[in-house]
């Protein structure tokens, strides 16, 4: 890993700075380590003398030969040979190439060094299916950008809780319990047999369509939608007990379908219980006390408790029947309706206070399930019988010191008013750390559509959009399947040999790391187009193109093992006392060390997608390496050579890789099977 050699040639730089030219620490510029644009120039490069020759009056040429020189033998940081002024001002940086490949694949090495000093919780919210039908294509993108964000801060050392809201009091968990009672004339004891005997999310995921068709048959027929959501925020009734079975079951499935993808969580926290424990009656006390929102007695919002929205923080839809503006212009946004019923905003600002700590409330928890690592699985709950926070076993859940909140571009405007009411309220820096994680939807490409039984498009679009609302959808684990499905003809194809379990072992690891992959290869502000030859192809930018890449480093191991009964561990144990000419001398070992120290920047690449909140920079860096070592495969014969040393070196550049594309592939929730 590349940071610490990072870490400790800029502290080496920032002594020699101050020493040199009798400067204050706060007077020494940011130090930014770059890459030559030829390896001969060196290992790293060095811009600082640029950044230093306005406040010297010197120029940057004369202020490198200045630093060059201070960095005497004795004097270098670690694995650091020697630095050189290159005539143009940069610091050109010579590293200790055998050793760093020996400490980097020595099985003592410590694994990626967390940021310092250690950072507060971090709490990510993803996934948050509405618990009414099965999980969809769109969730899959929130679903893996979430868990991969998570890996990415958990790889930098951010202690991380993830955390799944399910709204289980919503319009849409209202609109299936009405569906059940309304169009199918079922009550509890029918429900609970139909999810004992049938696939209970796919079920509801046709019900809740057609549902919405007989809303827009007839209007009035939506007043008893608005009962029944009273129903299941008030609680104690024969709706709310039907929509909490509901809930449950359809949110079990959904950890099922999950789970598949190698996704896990730490909490479910249940809307329901915002509502039950009071958590909104205690934040909208506070938010009244402090004149944040106002009761409106006159107008088309009378009746309701609105909020001035400060600026503009994004324009609303115009059809949005919660905002209005004031006879003096002032926007206005509904947190309790006339009725009484909550808006989103309403419910998700007590939620965000309590992530950070800030309500003066928490919740009780309960044991939801067990996770495949054996970790439980909690879930908050309103019952008496719940568990306080930090009595038998239970994580002290929530005051986080950031939070982010995994969930799409059109959710952009109330997540502005949730940072909005934070920062009213003094809390400016819980406001600054509150990130909405927001990304572009999922469509279908027209091959895929069709392949799936999508209906005909002919809308003239390049791509076919989706709608659960309407039940034209992809389900998940649909399309899971069928990826699963298409994989395991190839695998068989290319190993016939392979049994039946191990075939589809394979395969399922194939289509995972190609749907994975594809959901976070795109850039957050990009509509994804999903293919499904494009995500499981094993050339291109695909998640089986990295996994080959990985198969094929392995391969290279259990061929030698095969043929001269060595494999990767005792290639490693003979690196030190192996002649290393192979990896320092001439145009070759430039190319061999290019691998390495590209593979070595995992932690870099990982740093610099946190800082860009852009989880597509590690997919991108990770087919770059891919793309590497495949190249390098191809022109530095392994298992052909039969010099000794060069074998060695050759072998030890490629289980580096193999190491760091693995974690590179993790990093994603990718696993590498044993073929391809």
């Amino acid at each position: 890993m590349i940071l610490p050699l990072h870490d400790a040639l800029r502290s080496r730089i920032r002594e020699i700075v101050q020493t040199l030219y009798s400067l204050d620490a706060d007077a020494v510029p940011s130090i930014a380590i770059e890459s030559p644009p030829n390896r001969a120039l060196g290992d790293l490069a060095v811009p600082v003398a640029f950044e230093l020759a306005r406040r010297l009056r010197k120029p940057p040429r004369a202020i490198a030969q200045d630093l060059a020189a201070a960095f005497a033998p004795g004097r270098l940081p670690p694995s650091v040979t020697r630095v050189e002024a290159a005539p143009n001002g940069y610091l050109n940086v010579f590293l200790d190439r055998p050793a760093l490949l020996r400490e980097w694949l020595s099985p003592q090495a410590p694994g990626p060094e967390p940021q310092a000093p250690s950072p507060g919780k971090v709490i990510v919210e993803h996934t948050a299916i509405n618990p009414n039908k099965a999980a969809h294509i769109g969730h899959l993108r929130n679903s893996a950008l979430g868990d991969t964000l998570v890996r990415l801060l958990r790889f930098r050392g951010h202690p991380v809780e993830v955390q799944n809201y399910i709204d289980d009091t919503g319009v849409q968990v209202a609109d299936v319990v009405v569906g059940f009672r309304h169009l199918e004339g079922k009550g509890l004891d029918d429900v609970r047999r139909l999810a004992d005997s049938t696939r209970f999310d796919f079920y509801c995921w046709d019900l809740y369509a057609r549902v919405t068709d007989w809303y827009e048959a007839d209007k009035e027929r939506l007043k008893i939608r608005t009962a029944t959501l009273h129903d299941l925020e008030h609680g104690g009734n024969d709706n709310a007990i039907m929509a909490a079975f509901i809930a449950e079951h359809i949110v079990r499935r959904h950890l099922e379908t999950m789970a598949r993808l190698n996704i896990e969580y730490d909490l479910l926290t249940w809307e329901g219980d915002i509502l039950r424990l009071r958590f909104w009656a205690h934040a909208f006390e506070t938010l009244k006390r402090q004149g944040i929102i106002l009761l409106k007695s006159e107008g088309r919002l009378a009746g309701c408790w609105v909020m001035e929205i400060k600026g503009d923080p994004l324009q609303a839809d115009e059809d949005d029947q919660d905002e209005d503006e004031s006879e003096d212009g002032q926007r206005e946004k509904v947190i309790v309706r006339s009725d009484g019923t909550v808006t989103y905003v309403g419910k998700d600002i007590a939620y965000q206070f309590w992530k950070f700590g800030l309500l003066g409330k928490d919740f009780r928890y309960r044991e939801f399930d067990r996770r495949r690592d054996g970790c439980v699985l909690w879930a908050t709950t309103s019952a008496e019988s719940g568990l306080a926070a930090g009595a038998d076993g239970v994580p002290r859940f929530g005051a986080a010191e950031t939070t982010y909140n995994v969930i799409d571009t059109r959710q952009t405007y109330l997540q502005k008013l949730l940072k909005q009411a934070l920062a009213t309220m003094g809390y400016t820096r819980e406001a600054e750390r509150a990130i909405h994680f927001a990304y572009e939807m999922v469509a279908l490409s027209h091959a895929t559509a069709r392949e799936l039984g999508y209906p005909a498009d002919d809308s003239g679009r390049p791509f076919v959009e989706v709608s659960g609302r309407k039940g034209l959808g992809v389900k998940a684990d649909d399309l899971i399947d069928r990826l699963t499905e298409k994989a395991l003809v190839e695998v068989r194809k290319r190993n016939p040999e392979t049994s039946d379990a191990d075939a589809r072992a394979t395969a399922e690891t194939i289509a995972t790391a190609a749907l994975r992959y594809f959901m976070v290869k795109f850039t957050l502000g990009k509509i994804i187009i999903f293919d499904i030859d494009e995500a499981l192809s094993f050339e291109g930018e695909s998640g089986p193109y990295l996994q080959y890449a990985a198969v094929r480093a392995a391969n290279i191991f259990q061929k030698m093992r095969e043929r001269e009964g060595a494999g990767e561990a005792d290639v490693i144990a003979a690196l030190p006392s192996t002649p290393a000419d192979t990896l320092t001398a001439g145009a070759d070992a430039d190319a061999l060390w290019g691998l390495v120290l590209e593979a070595a920047r995992l932690d870099e690449i990982v740093e610099q997608s946190l800082r860009s909140n852009e989880v597509a920079v590690v997919a991108k860096y990770a087919f770059g390496l891919a793309q590497a070592f495949n190249a390098f495969y191809h022109r530095f014969p392994i298992l052909a050579e039969e010099r000794s040393d060069v074998k060695r070196w050759r072998a030890g550049a490629a289980a580096y890789f193999r190491l760091q594309m693995t974690r590179a592939l993790d990093l994603m929730g990718c696993g590498v099977p044993q073929r391809m």
